[in-house]
Order: structure tokens, then sequence, then C-alpha cells
């Protein structure tokens, strides 16, 4: 009696992990394709207010540059990245928005996007993932305040590398009031980026097309075959 009471709940368990992995299998599947829509749709919409439409003419999130692994300590990077390009009709790259991370925000590590111009100069910059406190080291996102924006169109030359500072540290980046350690963690690791940028500016701005794009912009044979009858 108690042996078959114990084959019978072994086969009950046996069937309900069976039904549950089987369940979230099915989830898996058919939840994969909506949460990848969402996640580029995300990232575009990110890469897009750094750098516009109307200033590239390629895909952004498909042409794309990896970053070396001798690199990934620099900026911060712990499983590497990949700099997005932006490209004129030509081929021409007219920027690069690079990945990044800082590890002295307040509530834990912070992760941007830096746009870098051409000429060196900066394109815009966006954070993506952060722990920051709610109503003071929060205003870093677009979303809570513009001071991100302050950034644009910086550059090594303007300001100079010493002034790369909040005020509160004699440099010309405002500061949150009441929060010091957010902004100052992004104008370091900003200047970073820009650094990065500068001393590799020659393999960054002559990148080939990423073998992505090529094969996102090579057109469907069916495709071509419908158009052509």
């Amino acid at each position: 009696m108690l042996k078959r009471s114990i084959t019978t709940n072994a086969v009950v368990l046996t069937l309900f992990a069976l039904v549950t992995a089987g369940t979230l299998a099915v989830t898996q599947i058919t939840t994969k394709e909506p949460i990848e829509r969402a996640i580029r749709k995300a990232q575009a919409r990110a890469l897009l207010e750094i750098i516009p439409l109307e200033r590239h003419s390629n895909d952004l999130l498909v042409d794309t540059y990896p970053i070396p692994r001798s690199y990934w300590n620099q900026l911060g990077l712990k499983s590497g990245g990949d700099i997005n390009l932006a490209r004129e009709e030509d081929g021409t790259i007219t920027a690069v928005i690079i990945p990044s991370v800082t590890n002295d925000g307040y509530g834990g590590p912070i992760s941007l996007l830096v746009g870098v111009n051409r000429d060196g100069t900066i394109a815009g910059v966006r954070v993506t993932e952060h722990s920051e406190t709610p109503g003071l080291g929060d205003k870093i996102e677009i979303k809570k305040s513009d001071w991100i924006t302050t950034f644009n169109g910086k550059s090594l030359q303007d300001p100079q590398p010493a002034q790369w500072k909040v005020q509160k540290d004699g440099g010309t980046f405002d500061q949150f009031s009441g929060a010091t350690i957010t902004p100052r963690a992004i104008v370091n690791q900003v200047k970073t980026v820009l650094e990065f940028v500068v001393s590799h500016q020659q393999p960054l701005f002559s990148a080939p097309v990423s073998k992505r794009a090529v094969e996102v912009e090579q057109p469907d044979t069916d495709t071509q075959t419908q158009e052509q009858q």
C-alpha cells in the first residue's frame, strides 16, 4: 500500500513537472518575439534621441563596430558591447554612439550611451539604466530633467579637460541640489568616452559596414521576384 502510494505520488510529480516545463517553454516561445521587438524599439528610441533620422541614412541598430576587449575596462563594460555607427548615404561615418558604464553612481552602476560627432563634439548623452535616488539622482533621465542635454556640443576643447568637473569641484557642469555624486560620475564618464574616441578616431570613423547591416540592406529574393512580376 505504501509502495503504491509512493509510486503514485512520483508519477503525479513527474507529470506536474512535465506540464510546468511545457507551459514555461510555450510561454517563452510566445513571448520571445514581442520582448525582442520591445527591446529593439527602446534601443532605437534612445539612439535616435542622440542622432536623429535626418543625420544618418543607415540603420543604427545593425550597423555596429564591436568594442575590442582591451577597451572594456576603460569604458566600464564587463561583457563588451557594440558601437553604433551613423553614416551618410556615401558611407561616411558622421558620428558614433558608445556604450559605457560608470560604477561611481550613488546607487550603483549607471549605464550610458554617448554620441560623439566626427569633429569630436558630443552629439548627445542618454542614461539607459541606473539605481539613483528618485527625486534627486534620477534627474539624469531625460524625462525627469534636461540636465543631460548640457553635454550637447561639448568637447575636450570646450571646456578644457581640467574643467570637466561639476561646479562644486571647480568645473563647468552644474550639479543637482542635494546630489553631487551622481552628476560627478556622469561628467567623469562622458569625459572618459570622449578621450576614448579621440584616441581611436581613425579606426572608429573608418569602420566598414557591418555584416549584419549588409544582410539587412540586401533585398529579399522572393520580394524582388514579386516586384519584377
